[in-house]
């Protein structure tokens, strides 16, 4: 009879999680209940883009963003119908929040006290990184100043009350996004963390004893993109950096409370439209960076969908996702060793490398002051646009190879995007104007004098040094709205529009004799002549509230190198305000970026403003994760080019853009004198 075999020991899996929310609270409640049913062990929403910035629902930048990306959530009974069903006291709850991260929070806590749950015993995440938004996602509302203030109000409030909540998770992960090497990563991200960290301890509200509790509850969201090796290398540069950091600067000697804690989103910028099948092992090797190395292994993994650059993943694809991670975790031996790289002279070298990097650079920017004046002054965000144009130039010249995009594009039709229309998930239209009508309701039903009374007193509170987190839970409390919270604030705390970055890029690709770009710079400056103008003038804009304006950013600077004039305001701005500076600066063509699926709504409206306004001769592309059907009824609605992630030659987009400025100006097509076409 064979000997039992010795029983295998193995490590504790990550958080296993999928980001997720759409439509209405409703629908999200159902989907939370589905993917815990699945296996999943803890919840990661998303909210919103009215939510994230601080607007209801029945605002006008709101519109054709309700529901699109996340969930809405308007007052304390969208945070009820959310977690129906769900008890908080059991369950961990990741939210990506930043600028109202604090009024989110008091909405849970208060359906958590409903429940009957001990709110000490509540676990989760709050993102609440607001200097990420400033850099890239763009969800920012209130200056730096205030906006710090509320980060460390909320960061006290929890480690008196919810002891167990990590209030801030400091994010690199869009800034790899927005274009960042690993060295920006590791320093900007831990210049936030210095920053925080500086802010709460100056504050007084934490006495200096307890400064360990305010450190061990810091954790990271980090991004690892499908260099795996440099992406593992990073995550032990960045245990090792918070290591002497939190001792060193701020003399915390218990381990525990040093231990560098992180969850990770793999790289969605790295995803492709183009063979897009591609994704799912481009996926599987990210999760390896963050997982194989146990010295440095993720706390919590979600990882994105396989077709993300298509549009809004199904719940199919989020739990094919979700098994990539339950077969790593369940099936291989991955969990059973301890860290497999210790002694490799390869990973050892490659850390100290990024270390030494992002030291130089952390020390740069303390040097300015901080993290804050950095952003101000725009040195971090034009370092990340700047980063970004040249990974964007290696990739159109072939250097960065991208497999089913610059090479190896010959391809099979695929079964998985043989029909588009179902490929997606689509978010009914209709469900907009449910919650709109769910939102009417809940005001004409709520005490409205205990609600002016809780806004006063968040005023108030607000012009002087007092936390605001009591007052923001008697708005909670009381019935108060996500958009009369925020502006309540807003009469205090101002707006803060963020830089954009464009205009201190340096150029990222030549215009070499022969090249593409030196044939659309001829082609830019002849039509010009022929116009009878200095320069081509281009406007790109965002309608509504999609922040992020990497792609944005992106094509504004090239057409800069190629000779164009370029309007760039920034996000954030109404179908209204974009005619306005069409008209105003006498464009020759309107670009809209737009990512978060709003575009069925919105670009109909720029196209019917300026028609009104007279302006018939001015094309208008469009640019974004946009489906096939949406990008032909686009057309057919009177745009003149439609781009989407599989266009990645921003050169050969910038010499379309030409084609169609002199197609609507009845010019005859361009004829390069130069070897090289801008087809």
């Amino acid at each position: 009879m064979a000997e039992p075999s010795e029983r295998i020991v193995r490590d504790r899996p990550w958080l296993m999680r999928t980001y997720a929310g759409h439509s209405t609270a409703s629908d999200s409640n159902a989907l939370y209940r589905k993917n815990l049913a699945k296996g999943q062990t803890g919840l990661s929403v998303a909210f919103d883009l009215p939510t994230q910035t601080g607007y209801d629902s029945d605002h006008v930048l709101a519109r054709g963003e309700v529901g699109r990306v996340g969930v809405p959530v308007g007052h304390v009974g969208d945070m009820r119908t959310l977690f129906d069903g769900i008890p908080l006291e059991q369950t961990n709850t990741s939210m990506t929040i930043n600028a109202t991260a604090m009024w989110l929070l008091a909405l849970y806590q208060v359906v958590a006290e409903e429940q009957g749950a001990d709110i000490a015993k509540l676990t989760g995440t709050t993102q609440n990184d607001i200097v990420k938004e400033y850099l890239s996602r763009g969800t920012h509302v209130f200056p730096p100043g205030p906006s710090v203030r509320l980060i460390t109000d909320m960061i006290a409030y929890t480690v008196g009350n919810i002891p167990k909540w990590n209030p801030i998770n400091i994010c690199s992960y869009h800034l790899q996004e927005a274009g960042a090497t690993p060295v920006q990563e590791i320093a900007y991200a831990m210049c936030t963390a210095i920053s925080v960290l500086d802010a709460v301890r100056d504050s007084g509200q934490v006495p200096a004893e307890r400064m360990g509790e305010v450190v061990a509850r810091i954790s990271f969201f980090v991004n690892a993109g499908v260099r795996f090796v440099e992406e593992m290398c990073k995550m032990r540069a960045f245990a090792q950096l918070w290591e002497k950091v939190t001792l060193e600067r701020y003399g915390i000697q218990d381990p525990k409370q040093r231990r560098f804690r992180y969850g990770v989103q793999v790289n969605s910028l790295g995803l492709t439209e183009a063979q897009p099948e591609n994704n799912v092992q481009r996926i599987v090797l990210e999760m390896l960076a963050v997982t194989l190395s146990k010295d440095a292994r993720a706390r919590a993994v979600q990882l994105p969908a396989w077709n993300e650059a298509l549009g809004l993943p199904r719940p199919w694809d989020q739990q094919w996702s979700l098994r990539i991670q339950q077969v790593l975790a369940y099936e291989s031996d991955l969990l059973e060793y301890g860290d497999i790289f210790n002694g490799s002279e390869v990973i050892e070298n490659k850390t100290a490398a990024l270390l030494a990097g992002a030291e130089a650079e952390i020390a740069k920017v303390l040097e300015m002051g901080g993290v804050i004046p950095a952003v101000e002054s725009g040195y971090l965000k034009s370092n990340l646009v700047s980063s970004h144009a040249n990974r964007r130039a290696r990739i159109e010249s072939g250097e960065d190879k991208i497999v089913g995009v610059n090479c190896f594009d010959t391809t099979e039709e695929s079964p998985l995007t043989a029909d588009l229309d179902t490929a997606i998930m689509v978010v009914d239209p209709a469900s907009e104007q449910s919650v709109l009508g769910a939102l009417k309701e809940w005001r004409e039903n709520r005490d409205e004098s205990a609600v002016q009374s809780a806004l006063e007193q968040l005023r108030a509170t607000a012009a002087t040094s007092d936390n605001l987190m009591p007052a923001t839970l008697a708005c909670a409390r009381a019935g108060v709205t996500t958009g009369e919270w925020s502006f309540a604030l807003r009469d205090v705390f101002g707006e803060y529009r963020a830089p954009t970055g464009v205009g201190g890029a340096p150029v990222a690709v030549a215009a070499e004799p022969g090249g593409e770009l030196a044939a659309v710079r001829e082609a830019v400056a002849a039509t010009a002549a022929e116009l009878g103008t200095g320069k081509l003038r281009l406007l790109v804009g965002k309608p509504g509230l999609d922040g992020h304006s990497n792609g944005a950013e992106q094509i504004a600077v090239r057409a800069r190198d190629a000779g164009f004039e370029v309007v760039y305001q920034g996000i954030r701005l109404t179908p209204e305000q974009i005619v306005s500076a069409a008209v105003a600066e006498d464009v020759h063509c309107v670009g809209l970026s737009i990512l978060s699926g709003a575009h069925p709504e919105l670009v109909p409206d720029v196209l019917n403003r300026l028609r009104r306004a007279g302006v018939e001769d001015v094309p208008v592309i469009v640019g974004g994760i946009i489906p096939a059907a949406d990008g032909e009824a686009l057309k057919a609605a009177g745009v003149a080019a439609v781009f989407t992630p599989k266009d990645f030659g921003i050169t050969t987009i910038i010499g379309r853009i030409v084609d169609e400025i002199r197609l609507a100006n009845r010019l005859q097509p361009w004829t390069p004198t130069t070897a090289a076409s801008t087809s």
